[in-house]
């Protein structure tokens, strides 16, 4: 089902909205960044990256929930048409922001999906987060949803190799490499464990200095 090029303005108007959600949240986490820095010498944001689903893969959404592509129906039924992945250098980073952008008095949590601390059985792990926050437009305010992935480096690294591995093989992988991926994915967090001990002890002898 193709959407009606017609209608291909009001989609367009729809999505400036998630634009400018995305835009504010970017904000957010920028200005929490460098205020850690200026207090504590230390970014917990290694980087960003964000997206907006195009009309053509929010269509597709839809008609996996079985719902008529229609603006409505992607407002009300899609959470996650735009999104933040967000780079922390060490798992304790990801719940210190996650806290951070909870607390803020704008920002409504409206769903927690906590990978890190129960990990899919695949092995992947991140903090999955779906937030409002509100747009001001013109004659209007609209609270916008929002999804925050919170991962570490090594985290990404993993779920971007993962992901190539899943279209691969469409989405069927063999069972060996299924396997192979998993032993990865537990030492990967075992990885940010050593590297997390790693820098506490850097950190003594800072102190030290």
């Amino acid at each position: 089902m193709a959407i009606d090029p017609s209608s291909m303005r009001e989609w367009g108007k729809m999505l400036l909205t998630y634009k400018f959600a995305l835009d504010e949240v970017s904000t957010k986490l920028n200005i929490l960044n460098e205020e850690l820095h200026f207090i504590q010498n230390y970014n917990p944001i290694e980087h960003m990256k964000t997206r907006i689903k195009s009309p053509e893969s929010i269509r597709d959404k839809l008609i996996r929930k079985g719902l008529a592509v229609t603006i409505d129906n992607a407002v009300n039924h899609i959470r996650d048409i735009s999104g933040i992945r967000v780079i922390c250098s060490f798992s304790t980073d990801i719940y210190r922001m996650y806290e951070m952008i909870s607390k803020q008095q704008d920002v409504t949590v409206l769903e927690v999906k906590d990978y890190v601390a129960n990990p899919k059985p695949n092995g992947y792990q991140s903090l999955h987060l779906i937030i409002l926050v509100p747009v001001f437009l013109t004659d209007r305010m609209e609270q916008v949803p929002v999804e925050i992935q919170i991962r570490t480096i090594a985290m990404d690294f993993w779920a971007s190799l993962e992901h190539k591995i899943y279209y691969k093989f469409n989405a069927q992988v063999p069972h060996e490499i299924g396997l192979q991926l998993k032993d990865t994915a537990d030492l990967i967090a075992s990885l940010d464990k050593r590297m997390f001990a790693l820098n506490e002890e850097v950190q003594k002898y800072r102190l030290d200095e």
